[in-house]
């Protein structure tokens, strides 16, 4: 689906990071490893390399890989970009490598896979590291301007921190906002931020 959808000249998704990623621009500290999961066409991944970090992206479709390589060589920065299914097993090589995991609307997967996706983002992260989710909340719905449209995938604030009992929670915001980023998510949306640390 998601490789259909990627196959298309044009960015779905556009080329300017999420506004969120902007707003916590603060946790993108320069010289510091980061992962982006499933980054699609690259324009989270290509802001956190333009603010210093040393990235990797992963998403499974090819077209938005293709994408991301050519936005990245456009701004002028270095990611590595792998090709990766994240509903099976994760590299090796990415445990405890990273200051830093994203995942930006990241909502294709439902409770039980979710559940074991965030075990393997929060495997990636070093002791003390950072994670920041951003997506949408089941107020979205009526929205109907982007995202799943099944409301067990979408976030609350109970249910992500439920996700993370030991974990030191920095940041949790329910908000709604406009947003434009290209066609896929475009209007008033009910977003969410979480932002937390990895126990030492």
């Amino acid at each position: 689906m998601w490789e259909d959808r990627f196959a298309t000249p044009d960015y779905l998704f556009g080329t300017e990071p999420a506004q969120a990623l902007r707003d916590h621009a603060d946790l993108l500290t320069p010289g510091a490893t980061a992962l982006a999961v499933a980054d699609g066409e690259g324009r989270n991944s290509v802001f956190m390399a333009e603010c210093g970090l040393h990235v990797t992206a992963a998403d499974y479709a090819p077209s938005a890989l293709d994408k991301a390589r050519a936005l990245a060589e456009a701004r002028g920065v270095a990611v590595q970009f792998v090709q990766a299914d994240l509903l099976a097993e994760w590299p090796k090589a990415w445990t405890g490598a990273f200051d830093l995991v994203a995942g930006i609307f990241i909502q294709f997967v439902g409770p039980d896979a979710r559940t074991e996706m965030f075990r393997r983002m929060a495997a990636c992260l070093r002791p003390g590291g950072i994670m920041f989710l951003h997506g949408y909340r089941p107020e979205q719905l009526a929205y109907g301007t982007g995202g799943p449209s099944a409301v067990e995938n979408l976030y609350t604030e109970d249910m992500l921190r439920a996700a993370f009992p030991d974990w030191q929670i920095l940041r949790c915001r329910s908000y709604d906002r406009e947003i434009t980023e290209g066609t896929g998510h475009s209007g008033m949306s009910a977003l969410i931020d979480f932002v937390m640390r990895k126990p030492e």
